[in-house]
């Protein structure tokens, strides 16, 4: 089993590298400091989002972010999976599910009822990956965004 650790404050140099890898594949061009500014109050420890380390807690593999928000439709506390990112190198081995799998249990003592994400429509791959995780598709809702 990859082991899962909450970030801290301690963790933002092995985070860093992680997110701008994960922020360059996706095409998402942001500024060191714009990253930081985003990641510091998760890692302070802030009630909106939560950030996990996985694997070797001095040279973690991967990540994965979790925003939170509450929901009368799922009756109570809702996450979004931000952002999940696992190296290169070791992807392909089944560390992902392994996440994804021990997440919701991990959060579903703090509430969680439901764990949501966000992905590209057209990518086929990576919708296949999260349906075997059993994440379903809602096909009478569709994520708008307004940038504020």
């Amino acid at each position: 089993m990859t082991a899962l650790h909450l970030a801290g404050p301690d963790d933002l140099e092995r985070l860093l590298p992680q997110v701008q890898a994960f922020q360059e594949d996706q095409g998402i061009a942001r500024r060191d400091e714009d990253r930081i500014a985003a990641l510091m109050p998760l890692l302070q420890g802030s009630p909106h989002g939560v950030v996990y380390l996985f694997g070797p807690q001095r040279a973690p593999i991967g990540h994965v972010v979790i925003s939170f928000g509450w929901s009368l439709e799922y009756g109570g506390l809702t996450g979004i999976i931000d952002e999940i990112f696992v190296r290169p190198s070791v992807r392909g081995r089944g560390i992902g599910s392994e996440v994804l799998t021990a997440l919701p249990k991990a959060l579903a003592g703090a509430g969680l009822k439901a764990l949501h994400l966000e992905l590209h429509r057209d990518d086929e791959k990576t919708r296949r990956f999260f349906a075997k995780l059993r994440f379903g598709e809602h096909s009478d809702h569709m994520l708008m965004t307004l940038e504020c």
